[in-house]
């Protein structure tokens, strides 16, 4: 059973799909720290010096004037703001998977595209495929110099 799971591990698609989701982990935090620093101050900022993180509706009944105080005293609270951010990060990720996804594409299409080297030819007495690079051909033995 050991020597079963270590050649699933050794497998490449296992080691493939490892080295994915690591480097997916530290794209997502690459966005979100785009997003929440960058992309976020700047709507806030267009849309009236507002800070998207602090955007919550207190169910509690109470007022706190941030979202940390809200959370500090127990409340519950529906983070809006939060979620407009998440939405932000997806939309920015979803949109580079696609600019990869359509990048790779683009290059398969330019490798299928590519016509392949002919590796046979017609023997022009007997019709019979043959190498190409064949002097005489084997089934009806005529020269073909």
């Amino acid at each position: 059973m050991i020597k079963e799971f270590r050649e699933f591990i050794a497998r490449g698609n296992v080691m493939d799909m490892a080295i994915g989701i690591i480097i997916g982990a530290a794209f997502g935090k690459i966005v979100a720290s785009l997003v929440n620093d960058l992309v976020m101050p700047a709507i806030g900022l267009i849309a009236g010096k507002i800070d998207f993180s602090n955007l919550f509706i207190d169910l509690s009944g109470k007022h706190f004037k941030t979202l940390a105080a809200a959370k500090a005293a127990g409340a519950a609270t529906i983070n809006y703001g939060v979620f407009i951010s998440t939405v932000l990060d997806f939309v920015i990720i979803a949109f580079v998977v696609f600019l990869m996804v359509k990048g790779i594409n683009r290059m398969k299409r330019k490798q299928e595209e590519a016509p392949a080297e002919p590796t046979t030819k017609d023997c022009p007495f007997c019709v019979s495929a043959i190498p190409i690079k064949a002097i005489r051909c084997p089934n009806c033995t005529a020269d073909l110099k």
